[in-house]
């Protein structure tokens, strides 16, 4: 298999917040599917042709991805998560400023990726898996190299507010949920429990030969 290179890491690590951009005033009488495949548009068509230009200008570009995020993503839901059996017995405020360096570091993530991997192609599949649960959905998508290589994406839905709305993302078969509430777990354990130490030094990572080889859902 071909190497997977770096920037395709930052990419697909940070694709959890390409589809969270949906606009505020989503219906939720549109599916997951609708929503999802506007969004994709949406993004390639901000990126397109101008790649060059965000690349030296990542400032602008990470104000357009955090403006997009403001009212849309629940990052403290999604922080919680992450934070799992350790999310009881932090105080509000460790709570609070997860969620904030969380957010921060996957829109910084997901901005590099955006210009410096070299993609060909992002799709939404045509055909979907049956939506098992009122609020709840998936929605399969592809991202396409230039090499040709086909990375499968898929994102977890949840009906929530009147909104559907990203939780998690499965990227190869690799669970980047559960890969960030491993890693926090590892971090509270390397750190004595330190809550403060943790948030301060937080910086998901994403092997690369983990995303190569892919992994079971």
């Amino acid at each position: 298999m071909s190497r997977l290179f770096p920037s395709l890491r930052v990419l697909l690590a940070g694709l959890v917040l390409a589809l969270f951009a949906l606009p505020a005033s989503a219906a939720p009488e549109r599916t997951p599917e609708q929503l999802i495949r506007e969004s994709v548009e949406r993004l390639t068509a901000e990126i397109e042709g101008r790649r060059d230009y965000f690349a030296d200008n990542l400032d602008e570009l990470k104000a357009l991805v955090d403006d997009s995020l403001d009212d849309i993503a629940d990052f403290r839901y999604i922080g919680a998560s992450v934070m799992g059996r350790y999310f009881q017995n932090a105080t509000p405020q460790q709570r609070s400023r997860f969620a904030d360096t969380f957010r921060q570091t996957l829109i910084d993530t997901y901005t590099k990726g955006l210009v410096t991997f070299d993609y060909r192609e992002l799709r939404v599949l045509e055909h979907q898996r049956p939506q098992r649960h009122e609020d709840q959905a998936s929605v399969d998508m592809e991202v396409v190299a230039t090499s040709g290589q086909v990375y499968p994406v898929s994102y977890s839905l949840r009906l929530s507010g009147g909104e559907w709305r990203v939780v998690n993302v499965i990227v190869n078969g690799i669970n980047l949920g559960l890969t960030f509430r491993n890693q926090f777990d590892q971090a509270m354990r390397d750190h004595g429990r330190d809550y403060d130490a943790v948030i301060a030094s937080w910086a998901p990572e994403i092997a690369v030969e983990e995303l190569e080889e892919g992994g079971g859902a």
